[in-house]
């Protein structure tokens, strides 16, 4: 047996486990010893039933018996109850307005409960406990890795707990991975850390890792593991990262210096000047195209810092300059500073791919560029699943004039259009450009890196790889930005626009409806928009038991328009409607025809109302803090203040820290960083999508840790590029995903 041996011929599995096990991606001996502990769970805080007094905050386990949802007596308050049977007794448990907690866990279901034992006039029990599923009791003291007496936290009982799925348990884990080392698996591994490194940073051996991580002596060998595992992970993502940069700049790209002339003329458009961190970003990206080597940036700003400009200026810096042999050397000057006919007439071939999420993005983009670019006799166009547009046109000279999609590609193959923006229609195999330059992607997370690196793929064979610009607004803490984005360069836009208030944020508790509801009336009779979004689109099945009980866009919409707001228009969105339909609410209410838009969380990115100035967030408890800060960024698009109001029906432990972290937090920067604090850099954006585990995750809260792995990383690299001295290194190195084109 070695690392490599498949699962199934290392251990007796039967069907459930193989299936349980592929499910979580493991599948060989390797996989499950790097499937490390959650936690370790203190048995001196577990209870039974029979042992529980008043005041103690325990963690029961037990199965779930007489489920049921109603009210108080007297207030009239929500309940969600249960009943929690072990082998020594029952306690019921209760959650105060949150009856939605109750379906979530049917009867016989087995569960793990923790929270504070309180004493009511019919006995004991648990109120608004935390509760999760848990396929069996925990591994029973006498079989814990912590004895009594073994040294640092002797008096207590520990044991590990990993992440389960149906099928295999943390028990499971336990058993299995004991067998291994009892099989002398240890023996085989070999070391991935360098000798030097390890010693630099005080971080134990790969072996002695993982026996410490799994069956430690001893509190501080485990968390010494730890630390060891997630430099690791840390350490391999900079160096794929920062190695695959290296290879992508072997490739060219076209050396552009920018016309500062019509750079400056085209800026002076705007109706506001550009902010210093927007200018410093221009700034960056003209260096970027002057040195010819392939740009690899990404642009990172707040929900309305103005990213749209600083991508429109890298536009013009490729659109009006053709590509110079050497830096030293500029064409496209203009032969008059106000003549834009002129400038047009000495355009080169370089052309411009934007591509956004939605359509409505891309098209709200499309109209920002026609008025832009307006007077330079610039040609651009829209590509979408819906149909494409071309501007300027001898049709339509103020504006785009639909033509057909064949006309468009021919027109784009052969450069004569020099922007194209679109949605994925842009990756399409019969979208081709004569000299692609720059490739814009708008909500880079949005996005597939396959699909990200499709578009750069797009520019001839023959010519240099285009640049490559990639945005986001959703708020990324510097470490995990720093690690996931090794490959790119990091712009901030830590500036909003003079005269940008900020929105007041609000958490409302079911009680102060009425009082919010006055507020949004005076807004809307001085002539502001609101939106209110809801996570449901139709009410749940009162047939399924289980079903969230939570608002839905089609009944508030009734609602609101019969009782609260009957003399105001109110409109739907959501994902099951037709894109006609789609477009022509959004249309509706972008125009002020409409006073209330109801909606689903489709709303979050690109929608763009200046009038707009309120935002409801119904069940906002059910939202993540990145999607409840882009909701709220609807309304951060003009000077009239503006308000979000948080209406939740639960404000339990966690849920209160969460929302009060957004009623607090004045910027999304600010919100990143405190809520990777309080939760882990998953709430942000999910460890799944950034390709972390739970333990890398852990390592983007230790900056001088992110740092250290990045500087040895480089230096590696620095001393050895091909990996020649360390092929573990360059084998793990290219088993990494592609470059992150975002």
């Amino acid at each position: 047996m070695n690392p490599g041996t498949p699962l199934e011929e290392a251990l007796r599995l039967d069907a459930p486990h193989k299936k349980a096990l592929a499910k979580l991606g493991l599948r060989t001996v390797r996989d499950l010893l790097y499937h490390l502990p959650a936690r370790y769970s203190d048995l001196s805080t577990v209870k039974l039933v029979k042992d529980l007094v008043p005041g103690d905050r325990a963690i029961v386990y037990g199965k779930i018996k007489r489920v049921k949802t109603g009210k108080a007596f007297r207030k009239k308050m929500p309940l969600g109850q249960a009943t929690l049977e072990d082998a020594t007794g029952e306690i019921k448990i209760t959650w105060f307005n949150q009856p939605y907690l109750a379906k979530m866990f049917a009867e016989g279901a087995y569960v793990k409960v923790s929270g504070k034992v309180t004493v009511g006039k019919r006995g004991l029990y648990l109120a608004n406990p935390e509760i999760e599923h848990s396929n069996e009791l925990p591994i029973d003291s006498h079989d814990t890795l912590f004895k009594k007496g073994n040294g640092d936290g002797g008096n207590t009982a520990f044991y590990p707990v990993y992440p389960e799925s149906r099928g295999v348990t943390s028990r499971f884990f336990h058993h299995a991975i004991r067998k291994l080392f009892a099989a002398g698996i240890l023996n085989r591994i070999e070391e991935t850390i360098p000798e030097e490194i390890l010693k630099k940073y005080k971080l134990p051996g790969l072996r002695t890792a993982l026996l410490w991580i799994h069956m430690p002596k001893k509190e501080t060998q485990a968390a010494a593991a730890r630390k060891r595992f997630a430099f690791e992970e840390v350490f391999f993502i900079q160096l794929g990262e920062q190695k695959e940069r290296k290879e992508y700049e072997k490739h060219s790209s076209f050396a552009v210096e920018a016309d500062e002339g019509a750079l400056s003329r085209f800026l002076a458009r705007f109706p506001f000047a550009p902010t210093g961190a927007q200018a410093r970003a221009t700034e960056a990206i003209k260096n970027d195209f002057k040195s010819g080597k392939p740009m690899l940036r990404l642009l990172e700003g707040d929900v309305g810092s103005g990213k749209t400009l600083v991508a429109a200026a890298a536009a013009h810096m490729i659109a009006m300059s053709r590509p110079l042999k050497r830096p030293e050397r500029a064409f496209g000057r203009p032969s008059s500073e106000n003549d834009g006919v002129a400038e047009r007439q000495n355009f080169g071939n370089l052309q411009v791919a934007y591509m956004a999420p939605t359509e409505i993005l891309a098209a709200q983009h499309f109209e920002s560029f026609m008025e832009y670019f307006k007077g330079t006799g610039l040609q651009m166009g829209l590509i979408t699943g819906s149909g494409c547009e071309k501007f300027p046109s001898k049709v339509n000279p103020s504006g785009a004039t639909n033509i057909s999609r064949t006309q468009l590609l021919k027109w784009v193959a052969n450069g004569e259009i020099p922007i194209l923006i679109g949605t994925h229609a842009l990756i399409q195999k019969s979208v081709t450009f004569k000299h692609l330059g720059l490739v814009i992607i708008d909500e880079q997370h949005r996005f597939g890196t396959a699909q990200r690196g499709l578009l750069t793929q797009k520019g001839n064979s023959e010519t240099p790889v285009p640049h490559l610009l990639s945005m986001t607004a959703t708020p990324i803490p510097r470490t995990l930005a720093l690690t996931i984005y090794g490959s790119l360069d990091l712009t901030l836009i830590d500036e909003m626009p003079k005269g940008r208030k900020i929105i007041i944020t609000e958490i409302v508790v079911p009680g102060r409806r009425e009082a919010v509801y006055e507020k949004i009336s005076e807004a809307l009779d001085q002539g502001r928009q609101a939106y209110v979004i809801c996570p449901r689109i139709d009410l749940p099945d009162p047939e399924k038991e289980l079903a969230l009980q939570a608002k839905s866009v089609k009944a508030e919409a009734k609602r609101l328009k019969e009782k609260i707001f009957p003399g105001h228009e109110i409109a739907v969105l959501h994902s099951k409607m037709k894109e006609s339909d789609k477009d022509e609410a959004m249309r509706r209410f972008q125009a002020g025809e409409t006073d209330i838009l109801v909606a689903t969380s489709m709303v979050e990115v690109g929608v763009n109302v200046p009038n707009a100035t309120v935002i409801v967030i119904e069940g906002a408890e059910r939202f993540g803090l990145a999607q409840l800060h882009q909701l709220r960024g609807r309304v951060l698009r003009s000077t009239h203040q503006a308000y979000c109001f948080l209406f939740s029906e639960t404000m339990n432990g966690k849920s209160a820290a969460r929302l009060r972290a957004l009623e607090r937090a004045k910027n999304g920067f600010e919100l990143a960083e405190l809520d990777l604090l309080q939760r882990g850099a998953g709430e942000l954006g999910g460890a799944k999508q950034w390709g972390l585990s739970d333990i890398g995750m852990e390592a983007i809260k230790n900056l001088k840790m992110v740092e250290a792995a990045r500087a040895e990383a480089a230096e590696l690299l620095k001393r050895d590029p091909a990996l020649r001295t360390y092929p573990h290194l360059k084998l793990i190195s290219s088993k990494r995903a592609p470059l992150h084109l975002e």
